[in-house]
């Protein structure tokens, strides 16, 4: 596992319309569970078309994914100020501020939503952004101050419900989800976890949290480097099936989701 892993990542690292704002949400089933079935769409190139039902899933790097829908939405996560050389201007960034590598204090003031994790003035951030493709939604949760403190609400998962899909991102996740919080994320389709295993949640903790969630996908993500990706998939490789790929997005749908959970490794890459 660790020479393939090791031998993949090394050959890896290395604007939308508003149309979409007038399409019609699919459902998604996230308090229900779905019926999965074997297979899955592989796509390597951001800002394609996509077709009907598909939604991509771009690594841009550490904490920072770029999702996009059919209608042409797009969504930057923990977003930084930069997404690569490209000019990229998605209709929606989410960030959490555990520090600068989650947020931009001057976010592209083009950017139409702009979704802070956090409040400044202490009380849960609280979103329920309906943009008729996609809904987008959070879950907040505590984070560790670096005196040792805890500051409440600091931290939020986003949940982004678009193509029939329920995708979380659990942002810089500081402890297990309380019983409440499981609840009110409903069952993730697809999860970004970020796993370096001590900035955020220790492995063991962030291992029982995704095998509480069971998502049929898991996108690592804030693993620093391959030894610590390693570690993370060593600890999954029982209970999860493990995919290591060269391209740095992946299309998902409802109807193409694998029948047992995969953790699926994604080569960072910026937006060009």
């Amino acid at each position: 596992m660790t020479r393939i892993l090791a031998v993949s990542l090394a050959a890896c690292i290395a604007a939308t319309g508003t149309s979409a704002l007038a399409e019609s949400r699919v459902p998604s089933h996230c308090i229900a569970i779905a019926g999965a079935a074997p297979g899955m769409i592989w796509q390597a190139k951001w800002g394609d078309p996509l077709p009907a039902g598909t939604v991509r899933l771009s690594y841009v790097g550490h904490s920072t994914f770029l999702i996009e829908t059919p209608g042409g939405l797009s969504v930057a996560t923990d977003y930084t100020g930069r997404l690569g050389p490209g000019d990229v201007v998605p209709d929606v960034v989410t960030m959490n501020h555990a520090h600068s590598s989650h947020w931009t204090s001057e976010p592209d003031e083009r950017i139409p939503h702009v979704l802070q994790g956090w409040d400044y003035t202490g009380e849960p951030a609280d979103h329920h952004l309906d943009l008729g493709e996609m809904l987008v939604r959070n879950v907040p949760t505590d984070i560790r101050g670096f005196d040792g403190t805890v500051e409440p609400a600091g931290n939020s998962i986003f949940v982004f419900e678009a193509a029939g899909l329920c995708i979380g991102h659990l942002g810089h996740l500081h402890h297990e989800p309380t019983p409440e919080q499981y609840a009110a994320l409903g069952r993730l389709d697809v999860v970004m976890a970020p796993v370096d295993g001590g900035m955020t949640l220790d492995l063991p903790t962030m291992i029982k949290v995704l095998k509480r969630l069971r998502s049929s996908i898991v996108l690592p993500m804030h693993w620093f480097g391959p030894e610590n990706l390693a570690r993370f998939l060593s600890g999954m490789e029982e209970d999860f099936v493990i995919e290591i790929r060269r391209e740095s997005a992946v299309e998902v749908t409802l109807a193409t989701l694998p029948s047992r959970p995969t953790v699926i490794a994604v080569a960072p890459r910026p937006l060009e």
